[in-house]
Order: C-alpha cells, then structure tokens, then sequence
C-alpha cells in the first residue's frame, strides 16, 4: 500500500462500476432538497451511495454515521491527499474545475497524513491554543455591538448580511493579524470559493494573494497574532505552508461559524421546540448550539476522502483512487443512531459537525465561542427580535459542501448604539493594542418591563429570570 506522501502513480479506474446508478450531489433537485436527495439515496443504497460531483465525476457519499467515523479515523485506507484522486491523475479534473480550490494538493495538514500531517497540525493546534479565550469572547463582544449599531436604530436587519457573515471574519481577520479593511472582500470571496462557482478559482487567487502579502509583512514585523505564532514555531513552516494553512483556517472559520450563527438564530426565531423547551428551562444557549450542529451542521458534506487500496465501506466495494466525501448532514441523522429525531440531543457532542479522526476541526472551540458570545449579544441588545416574513417564506441557497439562508429579515424595537471599539485579542503575553474606530457614545434605550408589555420569551435563553 502506499502513503500519502507517495500517493500512486499509475493511472486506476475510480468511481463506482458501471451500471451502478448515481445521482448528482449538483444541480437543481441537489441544490432545492439535499435533505430528500440523502434520504433518497439511503433508502436506495444504504449507508455509502453512489454519486456525481460537479462534471458527472463519481464519488461515494458517506450516509452512515458509523461508517463516515471509519473513514474519518482510518486514514490508511482514506487518505485525506487528493493526489490518491484517480480522476485527478487522469487528468479529469482541469485547473478551472470548480472543485480545484478545494482539491488542488498544497502542503497543508488538511491534505498529508502520518508524520508530516502531525508536524503541520501541531503548529495550527499550538498557535491557536495561545489566544486566551475569555480575550477573544470579550474581542467577539465588541465586534457584535460594532455590528448591532449600525442597524439598532432601525427596526429591521438582515441577520444574515448585517450580522452573521460578517461577524466571523471580522474577528478571524484580527485574530490573524490582517488590518480591518480585508474583512468584507475576503467574506465574498470566501462565499463564492465555497460555493464552486464558475468564479471560484479567481476568488482563491485573491484570498491566497492577500495571505501572502500577510505573511511576508509578519515576518518583518511579527505581533501577538495567529500568523506570527505560526511563523515562530518550531515546526518550522515555509512561507508557502504558512499561506496555506492561514486560507484554510480563515476559510473554514468563517463558512461554519457564520452558518451555526445563521442556523442557531433561525429556530431561536422559529422552533417550537425549542420554544417549549426553554419555557420549561431545559435548554441554554449552549445547549441550542448543539442541537444546531446536530440537525444542521455547518458543513453538509466534506471533501473529500479518497481509498488508498481496494476495500469495502458499507458493504461497498470501494476501488483504490476512488473519492469519499463524508455526509456529515446525512450521518448526524442516521436512524441508526437517531430513530427519533424529535428528541433533544442535549450535553451530546457525538455529531459529526466538526468530522473525527486525526483532521478534525482544530478550531471549533473558537467558533462555539465566536457563535455563542456573538448570539448572546445579539439577543441582549435586541431582546424582542421578531421573523418579518413567514418561516415558510425563508430560502436556501445549496452548494456541494453546505446549505446557508439567502437571509433571515427581523423586526425589532429600535435601541441606540453602544459607543464601543474593537479591543485587542491577546495571547499569553502582555497585549498590543489594535487600531480603534471611535463612535461617539450613544445611551442605550432602556426596556421596561410592565403590564403592557411582556419579558422576552428567550430572557430564559441568557440565563435572566
């Protein structure tokens, strides 16, 4: 068998055999209903199906639970380098295919295995475990009433564009040390890299461009920030390396902390469930973040997996070169572990939200707290947020890998803004402050309480009786 760091040379067949029918994870029934699409194929073939990605390439979509776990933890039999992909080394999958960006090999722990993939994640792992935690939710805090301010006095907003979009990026961009102003463009790009659009390619030039710009200011000049902690470990990264490893913790931050925000705050507005549950106070804030990441996780799918030798996957029989991609919607919801999915799922982590094994997501404690601080200040700010349209009237946009709200419209009683500034988020050390845009102070409306008027029902939710 082969490692990763030789994948195969010799052009292999891929995919599923012939005859065996397939449906397409793209596309208009794709895009409108994943959710059937994965029920459907399930019920057709079971735990691990057949499909297509983009230009009708097979793969195998992963829908048991306990089988994306073994190909999450075995990366002998699927390696996490695409250079296994046997499509790609036939040359089915050009420089300009949408699914390049997230394909392309580069030295990044995300796509090595064994020694190398431990020498890289360390330095990632070791660089974020350096921010102090309660710095970072008091620096989430102060970038949330940034946001709040601009639409409190209102009455309506956006959730989605005014607050949950931007909100993780504009963190994750000063966490990383990059100045304010790369925070929206790197949102659009980001959205559109993930989406596999026609333009996808384009916009991973732009992102990897702005990042080694970055990189080579922080060598110069390093600060209290995740790039310079990565460039001083003792790993040793290669400016390219450090690139790499900046687009891929910027780019998954921002897609799965923006849709756990999104998520979280639609059935905080719509679920009954969760209503019911929290005017009997068994549920909290926390507690309706895993719910979330259970019944809709951030990433639907992940790309990719790809078999390092002939073996068998759910009674499959899965051909060397073949790509996997991990159905971690599908999985959180397999009967097999959830026969009943009107059940709360409180206090349980098992979810597949953030995938297992050794390249499970190193950041996710950073995005629990960027969602959780971030919801929290929303819902004290604005406690009698309402849904401005009919909850049958939200709407979906899809892609291979996730599925977002196209928006989340909400009313509210106007408030003024807060006067904050953004703080500095440090590490270990003594802080360095950060450039502050100063708002003049606003006094903030007061809520009252009164005959007329009742407490916000999710006044529960922030823990205020």
């Amino acid at each position: 068998m082969t490692t990763p760091s030789t994948p195969p040379t010799a052009p292999a067949p891929s995919g599923p055999p012939p005859g065996c029918p397939a449906h397409r994870l793209y596309g208009p029934e794709a895009e409108a209903d994943p959710t059937g699409l994965y029920e459907k194929l399930r019920a057709e073939h079971g735990s691990v199906a057949p499909v297509l990605v983009h230009g009708d390439l097979p793969a195998w979509l992963v829908l048991g639970h306990r089988e994306n776990l073994d190909v999450a933890r075995t990366p002998s039999r699927f390696s996490r380098d695409p250079r296994h992909w046997g499509d790609m080394r036939e040359g089915n999958v050009p420089p300009d295919h949408p699914l390049t960006p997230m394909t392309a090999w580069q030295p990044v722990c995300h796509f090595v295995d064994g020694e190398e993939h431990k020498r890289l994640r360390q330095a990632v792992t070791d660089s974020l475990e350096r921010f102090d935690r309660r710095g970072v939710r008091r620096y989430v805090k102060r970038f949330a009433d940034q946001l709040i301010d601009d639409f409190a006095e209102t009455s309506r907003a956006d959730l989605i564009t005014d607050f949950a979009e931007p909100l993780p990026m504009l963190v994750m961009t000063q966490l990383v040390g990059a100045p304010d102003s790369y925070g929206p463009r790197l949102v659009e790009a980001a959205r559109d890299m993930l989406r596999g659009t026609a333009t996808a390619v384009t916009s991973n030039e732009y992102v990897t461009a702005v990042l080694r710009e970055l990189v080579e200011r922080k060598r110069a000049v390093p600060g209290r920030d995740f790039t310079s902690w990565l460039l001083e470990h003792s790993a040793a990264l290669s400016d390219e390396e450090a690139v790499e490893h900046l687009r891929l913790v910027l780019i998954a931050a921002f897609e799965s902390t923006a849709n756990l925000i999104a998520n979280t705050l639609r059935m905080v507005l719509t679920d009954r469930r969760f209503r019911a549950n929290l005017s009997g106070g068994h549920m909290t804030l926390p507690d309706a973040l895993e719910q979330v990441l259970w019944d809709e996780p951030p990433f639907t799918t992940i790309l990719g997996r790809w078999a390092t030798g002939d073996t068998r996957l759910g009674g499959r029989e899965i051909r060397a070169g073949d790509m996997l991609l991990l159905g971690l919607a599908a999985g959180n919801v397999d009967p097999e572990i959830r026969p009943d999915l009107t059940l709360p799922v409180h206090g349980n982590r098992s979810h597949l939200a953030f995938s297992s094994g050794p390249h499970e997501c190193p950041g996710q404690d950073i995005g629990r707290a960027i969602a959780d601080t971030g919801i929290d200040t929303l819902l004290s700010r604005l406690p009698d947020l309402e849904l401005a349209v009919l909850e049958g009237e939200l709407r979906r946009r899809s892609s291979l890998m996730s599925r977002q709200l196209v928006a989340l419209p909400v009313t509210f009683t106007p408030r003024g803004a807060t006067g904050t500034t953004p703080a500095p988020v440090t590490g270990t050390g003594p802080s360095q402050p950060l450039p502050q845009a100063v708002v003049p102070p606003v006094r903030p409306a007061p809520v009252q309480d009164g005959p007329g008027r009742r407490r916000p029902w999710w006044s529960r939710l922030l823990g205020r009786r």
